[in-house]
């Protein structure tokens, strides 16, 4: 059996760990690489709470991936050094499955240039949790009935971008069912801002407090009625089976995808 060769960027994050351990438990993937600026020098596998795998953490991603063979690269890492690292990916011929918060339709746009340019493919999603996947599907499904809608998402304190990335997908999904932007109404804010941003015109409201992970809801509203649907991250081991999923998909892919949606054959007739 051929295993996939997968390189991980972010690897001494909270869940470059939980990848870390999740990969390392499959038999047909094999760790090559870990990528952090800290942790230098620690094995990986100790790290992430698991046996020794003989990976040593590093910060030269460029070298990891000139040196050794690599299917896949996966970063969860931060909005300043994403696009770096897929640019890096796709140079080397290895695609890249990204969690990385904060990509949005420019980002996507160029990275959809780099996959042409260098004939590699890319995965990136807003959310891995198959349960948070469902529930955009749901509510693309929802909003072509229900039209007015907004979106509460609420995440830990620590997060660096607002609206997530989630809320973002959930918003373009809701579009794209409705067919025109959700009109806005003649308001009085006291205090800028209190009524949220609008994304792809529809509302949407951002907490940021300790003791959050991950959680989004989307009210949608009628006469006489209220339909709400919510997903709630508990722990971050929710993203693994997404994640393995884009894992096993990337070899060899030469399209830009976008969404677990696309992975999952969702689709609203």
């Amino acid at each position: 059996m051929n295993k996939i060769q997968v390189i991980i960027c972010g690897a001494a994050g909270k869940m470059g760990r939980s990848i870390i351990k999740g990969i390392a438990a499959e038999p047909d993937l094999n760790i090559i690489g870990a990528v952090d600026l800290i942790s230098n020098g620690e094995d990986a596998g100790v790290l992430a709470g698991v046996k020794p795998l003989g990976i040593t953490v590093t910060s030269d991603l460029r070298a990891i991936l000139a040196d050794r063979e690599a299917d896949v690269l996966i970063d969860f890492t931060a909005p300043a050094s994403v696009m770096d690292n897929v640019r890096c990916a796709l140079q080397h011929k290895v695609v890249p499955v990204v969690g990385t918060t904060g990509i949005g339709e420019a980002e996507l746009n160029t990275i959809s240039g780099w996959v042409d340019s260098f004939n590699t493919g890319a995965i990136i999603a807003p959310n891995y949790a198959i349960g948070a996947v469902l529930m955009m599907k749901a509510a693309q499904l929802f909003a072509a009935y229900l039209p007015d809608v907004e979106i509460i998402e609420m995440h830990h304190d620590e997060k660096l971008d607002a609206p997530s990335g989630t809320a973002r997908k959930l918003a373009a999904l809701i579009r794209s069912a409705t067919g025109q932007t959700q009109p806005a109404k003649e308001e009085l804010e006291i205090f800028p801002g209190v009524r949220g941003g609008r994304v792809a015109g529809i509302p949407v409201h951002s907490i940021r407090l300790p003791g959050l992970m991950a959680h989004h809801a989307v009210v949608f509203g009628s006469a006489g009625q209220l339909l709400t649907i919510r997903h709630d991250t508990l722990d971050r081991d929710c993203y693994i089976p997404g994640v393995l999923l884009a894992v096993r998909s990337a070899p060899g892919k030469k399209e830009l995808i976008y969404g677990m949606d696309k992975l999952l054959q969702l689709s609203i007739k």
